[in-house]
């Protein structure tokens, strides 16, 4: 089953929500190598469910590693040291990432990921925006990555998991090979740049709000019913 891009289903509160006001805009930056990343959308998810609060999300495009190849042969340590972690540090934090992970339901194998080049992977998700369903596709792709040790930086593969969730393979493999949604990954990264953001995820509120991390549950909530009541305040 999909859903429309924009509008995150409609989950079943466990407190009253504000009634009749207009989604919250979320904007979210993320990268799809980043597991702060899944781990913050599900605690984000969790708060949807809390507050019945009914949201606008769009994704960002955000690379942590912008110059890895499409074919990155070594290891999880090998990658991590790469990106500046001591070999004494990767297996404590890989555990912590793993438990941090599966507190949300989410079940994380290290032993069969696969990283790559992350440019495809946010164009095929832009694309998917432009098809309606792009919360879809950051889940499907998230998904692949995290937990089943699939490849999500070739334009085949990549093309697969649309299909995956109903989109057209064909249409996706085509505009992937013709790069034709690079400009707009690009674009995310400078306005990225611009906001002055340098981790990911990354929640941007009604265009106001920067918060950064993978908050708790609560904390998403109570950012949320702040902002349900000042809309309500607005329209009064």
């Amino acid at each position: 089953m999909t859903t429309d891009q924009n509008t995150a289903p409609t989950p079943t509160p466990t407190s009253t929500p504000s009634a009749g006001i207009d989604p919250i805009r979320v904007d979210v930056w993320s990268d799809i190598a980043c597991p702060w990343c899944y781990i913050g959308k599900r605690k984000f998810e969790k708060a949807l469910t809390v507050t019945g609060i009914p949201v606008e999300i769009e994704y960002h495009a955000y690379e942590l590693a912008p110059d890895l190849p499409e074919e990155f042969e070594g290891s999880e340590q090998d990658y991590l040291e790469i990106r500046g972690f001591t070999a004494d540090q990767v297996q404590p934090l890989l555990s912590r990432i793993v438990a941090a992970a599966k507190a949300v339901g989410l079940d994380f194998n290290y032993d069969i990921l696969r990283h790559t080049n992350m440019l495809k992977g946010h164009q095929l998700i832009r694309w998917a925006k432009a098809e309606g369903h792009q919360l879809d596709m950051v889940e499907r792709i998230l998904a692949a990555h995290f937990e089943e040790g699939r490849h999500v930086g070739r334009d085949e593969d990549l093309a697969e998991l649309a299909a995956e969730i109903g989109l057209d393979r064909e249409k996706a493999l085509s505009a992937l090979r013709e790069g034709r949604y690079a400009d707009d990954v690009r674009a995310d990264e400078a306005k990225a740049r611009q906001l002055g953001i340098q981790s990911v995820p990354f929640y941007v509120f009604e265009n106001t709000y920067g918060v950064a991390g993978a908050q708790d549950p609560a904390a998403f909530a109570d950012i949320l019913r702040q902002l349900a009541e000042k809309k309500q305040e607005t329209t009064q």
